[in-house]
């Protein structure tokens, strides 16, 4: 693993941005490897190794290798400060992502018109070129630190479609969602305004090579019963993959925004396995791209998790180019560095288990009930989109409410959106062209006349427009004086630059600490105690934001937010010394010369020994592998039978396994191992040690042993404490 020294220098950023070029334009797809030997196993459905990164916790057990996904991964940008987005998409890509899509900045959603003052418009966040030109900047540098390009993507939407696409193009954006169905359905945009405008958008994104991704999924979102929709959302992505070819758009850059319409405890896979299969069989030529489902999301973490490595599940029996993680506390309304990496993570854990497996299991296409369900679902589809025709065509069966029925088509709830022809955002503000109209730029939709300037190229007329001469690019640096990146920068200085710390969840300095809490209470008077508790901690601004009822009387778990009114000064803190690791022939060497015996167990009424296994035994590199004779007595072993039996065998230590905590029992036995071998003369002679998953060096010290080992401790390390100990002492 690379050893990193450094933070990223945000100043150093923003210094010199009005130059910056992009290194490039486009979407990049990971490079899958057919077959390819990681570490100590073979894999089929993985990509090109990463340069630099950090694997899954469990992979220090594996060589520490970290098997990439084929499939890119998206992380969901939300801090609302792109200085501190920055950090985010630093974490996130050493974790594997490469799709970094920022969807808050300083406000949520679409604007529905231009920001005053601004050339650049806005387009799915309050942006400005600036928010994005940082951004690209700080993902070239994450880039070479990694290894692996890293696609960069927001929302090309509301009524500033073509202004955000062109600002895009020009500063290196990679991808953008831009569907007019969403503006009309969901943002209430006039449906003629929004289709020429994402006519425009459409155009200037195919020019820039960037990925498109559709909005379809939204309709899942706000039904009332997101699977009967399945039927809608096949036409949705039909128009739209349509429309965007017409566009321009290439085929290799449609990404379909596909969501699994059911989550547990309905039967999800079952469910939602044949829509799966029907849209990736109606749309094979375009791209997929697999989101998990949002619309049921509580705020438990576990309860989305779960959700999300079913819907990855759905996606490796399928298929998905493109891996979406919604965060697990996007029901909580709360985006948290952890738990962008946690959603990365989930996916990249449940790739590489799967990996492989469709080698050996196939989804049965001749099972009559599975392929019912398809057909069933492609008729529906083909039969809304023949009525939409009937009645006159897709504005008119928006009009008539349609979509978002939460009838299973042909069935009709009449509980539709519907829009009028003639209204919404931006009604009639689309007008009729000059004959002679003439736009001296480059990837501009629609008739040009440029005929009769005999041209190639209208923008050559003005010597190139923005996409040719970057100098024609109007750069704003701040328009806010009491509210700009620089001022919130000096604010944080001290956190970044002169040692001073505070735990932080979503913004440098936040000071914000999550607490999980059990209360023997019915949940409102839990969720009372939980914020009178936090309080008395002091802590501020106290929320409650998950309730949790484990039993109707019995219990309630509560999480509480909250920010510590303290700074902690880097300098004061004091750490435990990193021991040194003999090597592994000095330590036989010294075994050999003088013999080393112990004696171990596991201790009180604990039954663990897979962990006291490890470090004594010769198969798993334990202290035996050097010569140590290891006396194991087995679990829940008395401690006076330690003592005993290392008096007995003429043993130099005893090395106790005490893992349940329950009642500090863990702290008990180690005090009462240390007292009985002062009751029995014997404590000078021999050296102590516990280990558990509960203990430290700190706390073994203070309850009598001479030393204390915890969670990944190796049997090189004891063996070398015990070595190096004995030496000491005598």
């Amino acid at each position: 693993m690379k050893t990193f020294d450094h933070k990223l220098d945000i100043e150093k950023i923003l210094e010199n941005l009005e130059d910056y070029v992009p290194r490039r334009r486009g979407w990049i797809w990971r490079k899958h490897v057919e077959h390819q030997k990681i570490g100590k196993f073979e894999y089929f459905d993985t990509s090109e190794n990463l340069m630099t990164s950090v694997g899954l916790p469990a992979s220090h057990a594996f060589d520490a290798i970290d098997p990439q996904p084929k499939a890119i991964i998206t992380t969901e940008i939300a801090s609302g400060r792109f200085e501190d987005d920055i950090r985010r998409m630093r974490m996130a890509a050493i974790h594997g992502a490469d799709h970094m899509m920022v969807i808050r900045t300083a406000g949520q959603s679409h604007f529905d018109g231009l920001i005053e003052g601004t050339p650049q418009g806005v387009g799915g966040i309050p942006i400005t070129r600036k928010q994005v030109r940082a951004q690209r900047k700080a993902l070239d540098i994450i880039e070479d630190e990694v290894g692996r390009p890293i696609n960069y993507h927001s929302y090309v939407s509301g009524v500033a479609g073509p202004e955000i696409a062109t600002m895009f193009v020009e500063e290196g954006v990679n991808g953008a969602h831009q569907d007019p169905q969403y503006n009309i359905l969901y943002r209430n945009i006039n449906m003629v305004r929004s289709f020429v405008d994402a006519a425009e958008s459409k155009t200037i994104m195919a020019y820039g090579n960037l990925a498109q991704i559709d909005g379809a999924h939204n309709a899942n979102a706000t039904a009332v019963e997101a699977w009967k929709v399945t039927p809608e959302l096949l036409v949705q992505h039909a128009i739209n993959t349509a429309f965007s070819i017409a566009c321009g758009i290439d085929e290799k850059n449609i990404c379909l925004s596909t969501v699994p319409p059911t989550a547990p405890p309905a039967p999800s896979v079952r469910m939602d396995l044949p829509y799966a299969i029907a849209l990736r069989e109606l749309f094979s030529h375009v791209k997929m791209r697999a989101q998990m489902n949002t619309k049921y999301m509580e705020s438990s973490t576990r309860e989305a998790t779960v959700t999300h490595t079913l819907n990855l599940l759905i996606s490796q029996l399928t298929s998905a180019d493109i891996q979406s993680t919604i965060t697990p506390d996007e029901g909580r309304n709360v985006p948290w560095h952890i738990y962008n990496i946690e959603a990365i993570d989930t996916a990249k854990q449940v790739f590489a288990g799967l990996d492989g497996i469709n080698q050996y299991i196939k989804i049965d296409r001749t099972n009559q009930k599975l392929s019912k369900e398809i057909r069933e679902l492609k008729e529906r589809a083909i039969l809304m989109m023949e009525e939409m025709i009937e009645v006159g065509g897709y504005f008119e069966a928006v009009s008539q409410g349609f979509f978002v029925d939460s009838g299973f088509y042909p069935q009709r709830n009449g509980d539709g959106i519907a829009r009028k022809i003639d209204g919404g955002i931006g009604a009639d503000t689309v007008y009729p062209r000059n004959c002679d109209y003439f736009a001296p730029v480059t990837a501009h939709f629609g008739l040009n006349h440029t005929n009769q300037y005999d041209l190639n190229k209208p923008s050559s007329i003005i010597s190139g427009c923005t996409f040719e001469d970057r100098d024609k690019i109007i750069y704003i640096d701040e328009l806010d004086d009491s509210d700009n990146v620089y001022l919130r920068l000096k604010e944080t200085e001290v956190y970044r630059l002169g040692g001073i710390v505070k735990p932080e969840m979503e913004w440098q300095g936040d000071g914000v600490v999550l607490l999980t809490m059990f209360f023997p209470l019915s949940s409102d008077l839990a969720k009372a105690a939980a914020l009178q508790c936090a309080k008395q901690m002091n802590l501020q601004e106290v929320e409650v934001i998950h309730v949790e009822v484990m039993h109707p009387v019995e219990g309630t778990r509560v999480e509480v937010k909250g920010k510590v009114p303290f700074d902690i000064d880097v300098r004061t803190l004091k750490t435990e010394p990193k021991p040194e690791i003999l090597e592994e022939e000095v330590l036989k060497e010294e075994v050999r010369l003088r013999p080393y015996k112990i004696v171990s167990g596991t201790v009180g009424e604990d039954e663990h020994s897979v962990g006291l296994r490890e470090i004594i035994d010769i198969k798993h590199g334990g202290i035996e592998k050097f010569g140590f004779e290891c006396i194991y007595l087995g679990t829940s072993v008395a401690l006076s039978k330690l003592v005993d039996a290392a008096i007995e065998t003429s043993s130099e230590a005893i090395l106790i396994s005490t893992i349940i905590s329950h009642d500090d029992v863990h702290y008990k036995n180690m005090r009462k191992l240390h007292d009985i071998c002062v009751e029995k003369g014997v404590r000078d002679r021999l050296i102590l040690i516990a280990g558990g998953t509960q203990v430290t060096p700190e706390i073994a010290r203070v309850n009598g042993m001479d030393e204390g080992f915890g969670r990944k401790t190796k049997g090189q390390q004891v063996a070398t404490f015990l070595v190096k100990h004995r030496k000491e002492v005598k």
